[in-house]
């Protein structure tokens, strides 16, 4: 089981820059960040740029993998997006991890986008991890879809990781989950919104189909399966106890890596850094 850590990108660089160092010091994995214009759960929050943050946090570690939690077609152009993370690959010395997910309404509203109905924000994200998955590997790429087009791309100098960093899509419907195992180096869900035995019956259930999925294809080895811990509605950190019941549970249905959010004072993860740094001794390997 690998252990990873969400910190927004709510705090000013002078306070995150902290967070990004002590998250790699305590041995996680892998640390994330939102790719949001703004995020519902804290609306009238403070709010960073990604691709910048990860940036930034890349100069303070050294050893962690990074990724955005999660980007989306909602504000994202397969080759603008393309430069951005040809930039963070680099700059990371190979680190960086894409997750990728549909998307909801809130980003797109805010750019005055049209409102789209759940199959066409499917189509639009398989459209969008297509071409992102194109311009990553190829160079003079041109398309012209229903909703992305190019004209002779140019993608030089190419990914520090070959072919281009992994995709960790994010999926819990029937045709997120055969894009996901379709094209994905992995998966992340948080589940379907329920209380925690539900949510686990729930997390069985998209499992099992994502197992499927992956036999139709004929692939399974270095398949990556993330589980958002947080997303049953009890914070994993709200205790040891808590969080090594959850680790458990997730790896008895396959998960190979666990996703939890740092602590923060009040609000969305309200917890204590005293339980995240014991989950860290109990769980994670220091470097």
């Amino acid at each position: 089981m690998r252990f990873g850590i969400t910190i927004l990108p709510e705090h000013r660089w002078s306070d995150a820059a902290s967070l990004w160092r002590a998250a790699e010091e305590l041995g996680f994995d892998h640390l994330w960040t939102y790719d949001h214009l703004t995020w519902g759960g804290l609306p009238d929050s403070p709010w960073f740029g990604t691709m910048p943050t990860l940036t930034a946090a890349a100069m303070v570690t050294s050893r962690a993998r990074l990724g955005t939690f999660v980007s989306s077609p909602n504000f994202r152009d397969p080759v603008t997006f393309m430069r951005d993370i040809l930039a963070v690959d680099d700059i990371s010395a190979g680190r960086l991890i894409v997750g990728i997910g549909v998307g909801g309404d809130r980003d797109s509203q805010v750019i005055g986008q049209p409102t789209l109905s759940t199959r066409e924000r499917v189509d639009r994200y398989e459209e969008f991890v297509t071409r992102l998955d194109t311009v990553l590997r190829e160079d003079h790429v041109s398309y012209d879809g229903a909703y992305f087009r190019a004209n002779d791309a140019r993608t030089l100098p190419g990914a520090v990781q070959s072919p281009r960093p992994p995709f960790i899509l994010a999926a819990n419907g029937p045709r997120s989950i055969s894009i996901a195992a379709e094209r994905g180096n992995g998966w992340v869900t948080y589940g379907k919104p329920a209380d925690e035995p539900t949510w686990w019956a729930g997390l069985a259930d998209v499992s099992e189909r994502m197992t499927r999925a992956l036999a139709a294809r004929e692939r399974e080895d270095d398949f990556e399966r993330h589980l958002n811990l947080d997303g049953g509605g009890a914070y994993a950190l709200s205790s040891v106890e808590h969080f090594a019941d959850m680790v458990g549970r997730a790896e008895e249905l396959g998960f190979t890596d666990v996703i939890t959010h740092w602590p923060r004072p009040d609000g969305p993860y309200a917890g204590s850094r005293d339980v995240l740094e014991a989950v860290a001794d109990r769980y994670l390997t220091r470097p």
